[in-house]
């Protein structure tokens, strides 16, 4: 971790990262060289990577001093048929395979879909599925973080509630908090203000205790909604998403962790990002 209590990156490579070396390797690179810390490595259709491909990304999230996570497919679901589960599961677990030996710490999935039915009776199938995810890793050595990703469109699993839920029921589990996704999920421009973002943290707090502050894994993006929820992501100053009063907020509560840009232009978006964290620091201090 460096100086700032908060590193910042992006989802997947910066789109100004060089041909050579290039994909993961160069993406780190270029993360460091913008004067970020972090990189998600964005294996969100497939896993398609060789061990030894994954020994050269851990090296040079190394050398450059980036931490490295991980985005899942997004053709996974707690929730899917007994059918489809095998095939969904594999996805998962290969993420999370070869995310760890590509020096990955932390493994972010779309939890899935509620298919209409309560949270809580979701919830009941979702648990257990991903406490035996877990548990299998642990028996194979392997200790990467799992993050259920809150979710944009309220007919998806993935409230902060049902994020807190399954860390609170499973070690080893822990949010990947998307302000975006939860500012888009009721359709109706809330959760955009000081008061909800505090919200927020404190729900964080009194679930997981303290440490879910200190260790807090962000997505952040503009973002376009309508009533259902999520349409699309956005450049920051093309949206309504109040961006530096959450950075002044994070920084008020002296969160630590990560934040990882998604929406476009990337590095451009996280570099502006982590100017207003710097901005809100500076102000805090001189109180």
């Amino acid at each position: 971790m460096t100086k700032q209590s908060l590193v910042f990156g992006t989802v997947g490579s910066p789109k100004s990262t060089p041909k050579k070396p290039g994909g993961s390797p160069g993406a780190a690179m270029r993360i460091r060289e913008l004067g970020m810390g972090a990189l998600e490595l964005g294996w969100v259709r497939s896993v398609r990577v060789k061990e030894e491909t994954c020994a050269i990304i851990k090296e040079a999230g190394a050398d450059n001093n980036v931490l490295l996570s991980v985005h899942a497919s997004y053709f996974f679901n707690l929730n899917a048929t007994e059918e489809e589960w095998p095939k969904s599961r594999k996805r998962l677990m290969d993420a999370a395979y070869y995310g760890n030996l590509a020096g990955a710490t932390d493994i972010i999935f779309h939890p899935g879909s509620y298919f209409g039915r309560p949270a809580a009776e979701v919830l009941e199938v979702a648990i257990p599925r991903l406490r035996s995810v877990v548990e299998e890793l642990r028996e194979n050595d392997n200790p990467v973080i799992m993050r259920p990703e809150t979710m944009g469109k309220g007919a998806m699993l993935g409230s902060l509630e049902d994020t807190i839920i399954m860390s609170q029921e499973i070690e080893g589990v822990a949010p990947c908090i998307d302000f975006a996704h939860l500012h888009a999920r009721p359709g109706d421009g809330s959760v955009n203000s000081k008061k909800e973002f505090e919200a927020i943290l404190k729900k964080l707090k009194k679930g997981l205790g303290a440490k879910a502050l200190k260790t807090i894994h962000i997505h952040m993006s503009g973002i376009e909604y309508g009533p259902k929820g999520e349409k699309k992501h956005l450049p920051l100053k093309e949206a309504d998403i109040k961006y530096r009063v959450l950075m002044k907020v994070l920084t008020e509560h002296k969160c630590a962790g990560r934040v990882l840009m998604e929406g476009p232009p990337m590095e451009d978006d996280a570099l502006l990002l982590k100017k207003s964290y710097q901005n809100a620091q500076k102000a805090l201090s001189k109180k």
